[in-house]
């Protein structure tokens, strides 16, 4: 073996590795429900979200009235419906119907290849589907809430539909490249592998970051969208909340900062459930 065929191999070793090594960095952690809404006192039953690509979705549906809103809860990367619990108890006390959903590969949903933002968002559109099917709830009244990745997706999912009454993002990202990018410079990698890295997940999500981005999604949404950022956030800063509501200039979108509140602050967040509930009411 010459030493053309050497530095060939050598590429592509690196690379096979690096590819592995995405693969691995970027699978979410699955963390299952160990508690339920009955730890909160609240009613509830459990539920299959069927999908078209022959996945099931697990899910809580809380019922509060036939007739009232409903309220989609998308939890953020890692995370399953349990942990978006908190801030379910005050809308359900506010008299929503809930439906507290684990995306593909995490909680107690089915697995899938990968997950990513755009599937987090499938699985909203799963979610409101099986909503309008059911007899129960006030299926012309839906709202999207989601923390995190959840919130990108719901803002995403918001974009490409007509019969969303609202939406509630929390510690949303303001665009998918700039938060890989500040993961990735973490690991101090030399700048052309961070671009390669960069477009390969691009080809392996199958969307472009510049369409995908909440910071331009968030335009193209017809319903009124709540913002909601802490400002001791280190994971994704507060300047991606203004940045999101900056964007767009037709001024309807709400931002809402909480003090004190990190990227995980769900509990935190829950204090301060009655400005989501004025939102809603303003508009419900």
């Amino acid at each position: 073996m010459d030493s053309v065929d050497v530095a060939v191999l050598s590429v592509a070793t690196v690379f096979a590795v690096t590819i592995l090594l995405i693969h691995i960095g970027f699978r979410a952690p699955r963390r299952v429900e160990k508690g339920s809404p009955a730890d909160f006192g609240l009613p509830y039953r459990e539920v299959r979200v069927h999908t078209r690509s022959g996945k099931k979705l697990f899910a809580w549906w809380l019922p509060a009235a036939p007739s009232a809103p409903v309220i989609i809860l998308m939890h953020g990367w890692g995370g399953n419906a349990e942990m978006m619990l908190p801030l379910a108890l005050p809308l359900f006390r506010a008299g929503m119907n809930l439906l507290l959903l684990d995306a593909r590969n995490h909680g107690r949903s089915d697995s899938a290849s990968f997950s990513s933002m755009p599937r987090f968002a499938e699985d909203v559109d799963e979610a409101i589907d099986w909503i309008k099917a059911q007899e129960e709830g006030g299926t012309d009244r839906i709202v999207l809430l989601g923390h995190s990745v959840g919130g990108g997706a719901v803002l995403l999912a918001a974009s490409r539909r007509q019969d969303i009454a609202a939406v509630i993002s929390i510690a949303a990202f303001a665009h998918p490249e700039w938060m890989m990018r500040r993961y990735l410079a973490r690991l101090r990698l030399p700048n052309p592998l961070i671009r390669g890295i960069l477009r390969y997940i691009e080809w392996v999500i199958g969307h472009r970051y510049e369409t995908i981005a909440p910071m331009n999604t968030a335009c193209r949404i017809q319903c009124p969208v709540l913002l909601i950022h802490g400002t001791t956030d280190t994971t994704v800063p507060m300047r991606d909340a203004t940045t999101i509501r900056d964007n767009c200039r037709d001024g309807t979108i709400e931002l809402l900062f909480i003090e004190g509140a990190d990227h995980e602050s769900v509990e935190l967040i829950e204090d301060h459930a009655d400005q989501m509930v004025l939102f809603l009411d303003k508009i419900l």
